[in-house]
């Protein structure tokens, strides 16, 4: 009964999100938005919150939040993103990162455009003290259809990694990147992100899978999947491969 009872109260305290309105928003894990809407609002902005207890045998919490905003100005888009993540169990700490991105984005002729971001990244267990990465390059649309779409990019970059206990490095950075959606139904729908960022030291892949059911017009239930996976991690990093599976409520007014 116990374990029943833990997983229940797991799933009712799942996460809650909260967003204003943004009609071409994705919660999307590279940063790269979408292009804007005939109808998009020049400025827009998502918040989103989530936090999971267990108590018992087990004590462990886990704390998600995430923020963003949007500025619309003709041909260019600018977006500013942050994101936290903690975990513990039985006041251990065994998650903690820190994200903070800046995206730009500028429309060419037909389905082309060019972007640029910036990444501020710390994670306490990744073995770098801190990442910080630009990037600059180029995109198309492969795929616009009534049901299907899928966007290419690619650019080269510069990465900064201040690692624990050893010389900072700078590297050169060969970046693509691949997002596709389907509309499964009317009230479906699945998405799916995949970015590689290789250098001379290693080889990051970063992947979201996610499944979006709109309950009602301001509500929608996302299911997700994210993996993190570094081909040659600092030495005294356990595991190469880091993945977070979250359901969340998405409140849209």
């Amino acid at each position: 009964m116990e374990f029943s009872r833990r997983h229940a109260t797991a799933l009712a305290l799942c996460t809650i999100a909260a967003v204003t309105p943004i009609r071409h928003a994705t919660a999307s894990t590279f940063y790269s938005p979408t292009a804007p809407e005939e109808d998009s609002p020049p400025l827009a902005s998502e918040l989103e919150l989530g936090y999971t207890q267990l108590s018992g045998n087990t004590n462990s919490e886990t704390l998600l939040g995430k923020g963003e905003m949007t500025l619309v100005t003709e041909q260019w888009m600018h977006r500013l993103r942050g994101e936290v993540r903690h975990a513990s169990e039985d006041d251990d700490t065994s998650a903690e990162q820190y994200l903070l991105s800046m995206r730009e984005r500028r429309e060419l002729e037909g389905p082309n455009h060019l972007f640029g971001f910036g990444r501020w990244e710390k994670d306490r267990f990744s073995g770098y003290d801190h990442q910080l990465t630009a990037i600059t390059g180029y995109g198309r649309k492969l795929l616009d259809g009534p049901s299907a779409n899928l966007t290419l990019e690619v650019g080269p970059g510069y990465r900064a990694d201040a690692i624990d206990e050893e010389e900072d490095r700078g590297l050169a950075v060969a970046y693509g990147a691949v997002e596709g959606g389907y509309q499964l139904s009317d009230s479906a729908s699945l998405e799916q992100e995949l970015s590689v960022e290789g250098t001379s030291a290693n080889t990051t892949t970063r992947s979201l899978s996610a499944l979006d059911t709109h309950i009602n017009s301001h509500l929608t239930l996302r299911l997700s999947h994210e993996i993190k996976h570094n081909t040659a991690p600092p030495e005294d990093v356990e595991a190469d491969t880091d993945r977070t599976t979250s359901a969340s409520l998405r409140y849209a007014f």
